[in-house]
């Protein structure tokens, strides 16, 4: 058995929640769905911010969230797993969750894509406490929550100490 979850065939994009999960089918790219969904979450939030500034972009991350669990959910129900590989709509939120509050540049951007990838592959506490004990899709959507906090975190505190430690 696949352990990402069932075959790119066993989707159904036209099932709401599946085509949200996986977003927009970004999730069914046969290699890294995570990283893939990561990175189609980056030009979209610049999209968002361009058109509706920072405030814009912290509405479509909880509202994204929400969603995700319900979405998220519904597919560990179909597919019989708890976080199938091709749910890729926690990452995108979470990828949003991180870009909150910096600049919109590609310097912050690819930081807060990297540090968002190594703490959601590598899974320090709480992010494996959740992934392993919280199921459904509030399992699916929380560790990826938790891994965007600690992005976040390094990032906004890197940007914060950067210009003072260059004398700035």
């Amino acid at each position: 058995m696949n352990p990402n979850g069932p075959a790119a065939e066993n989707w159904n994009l036209r099932d709401p929640a599946q085509l949200l999960a996986t977003g927009f089918g970004v999730g069914l790219l046969p290699v890294a769905p995570g990283t893939w969904g990561s990175l189609f979450a980056l030009p979209a939030a610049w999209g968002i911010v361009a058109a509706t500034g920072q405030l814009g972009l912290a509405l479509a991350a909880a509202g994204v969230f929400v969603l995700g669990i319900w979405a998220a959910g519904a597919c560990v129900e179909k597919q019989g797993i708890q976080d199938p590989g091709p749910v890729v709509i926690d990452e995108i939120a979470g990828q949003w969750a991180v870009l909150l509050l910096v600049p919109v540049d590609f310097i912050h951007y690819a930081a807060g894509f990297v540090l968002f990838r190594a703490f959601d592959i590598l899974k320090p506490w709480p992010i494996g406490w959740a992934d392993r004990e919280i199921k459904g899709g509030l399992g699916v959507m929380l560790d990826d929550a938790f891994a965007a906090a600690y992005a976040a975190a390094v990032l906004w505190g890197v940007a914060w100490a950067m210009p003072r430690a260059l004398g700035g």
